[in-house]
């Protein structure tokens, strides 16, 4: 139920970006993403901090998108959630026991500090890439353009991304004891 929650406001938005235009794809997408919080309160009874946080900016840059009839703002959406993730992570290399990926993936996986802090540090430079390189698209490119990189090209580098890591910590992961 998680990956449809998490990808019904993405989904809903290009729908309604290609059914009709920007303005309604905006305010399809604030609605949605009001009901998936909905949603995730109704059914886990807590909502993560990063769903309020994209809550609030898609309410408070959405808005702005409609009430001004200003498409600049939704997307500018895309890099600020994007750089708040970067920063988060990059914060985290130097605040508190463990970095942010640690504290994920830590349960299931055992590394040394210094590979999860240069994990974690990865992580925090792809957000901040994709934050500039979404400036970039908003800038040299279309609104059909940005709309199809927001709904396909960014998750298509988040998986490719996923894939490097897992790579990465394919090296650094202790092979599985054999019994005797």
């Amino acid at each position: 139920m998680k990956p449809v929650l998490e990808f019904f406001p993405i989904v809903l938005f290009f729908v309604a970006y290609k059914l009709y235009d920007i303005y309604v794809a905006t305010a399809a997408v604030i609605v949605a993403t009001i009901v998936q919080v909905a949603a995730y309160w109704l059914l886990y009874r807590k909502v993560e901090t990063m769903h309020w946080i994209t809550l609030g900016l898609i309410l408070v840059m959405g808005g702005a998108t409609l009430y001004l009839q200003d498409e600049q703002f939704i997307k500018w959406k895309l890099t600020i959630i994007e750089w708040l993730f970067g920063g988060a992570f990059l914060v985290s290399q130097f605040i508190g026991n463990k970095t942010f990926i640690e504290r994920m993936m830590g349960a299931n996986l055992e590394l040394p500090t210094r590979i999860w802090k240069r994990l974690n540090l990865s992580w925090s430079l792809f957000f901040i890439g994709v934050g500039f390189l979404n400036l970039y698209v908003m800038a040299h490119y279309s609104t059909d353009d940005w709309v199809s990189f927001k709904t396909f090209g960014v998750p298509g580098l988040m998986v490719v991304f996923i894939v490097v890591q897992m790579a990465f910590l394919y090296k650094h992961v202790p092979a599985p004891e054999t019994k005797k």
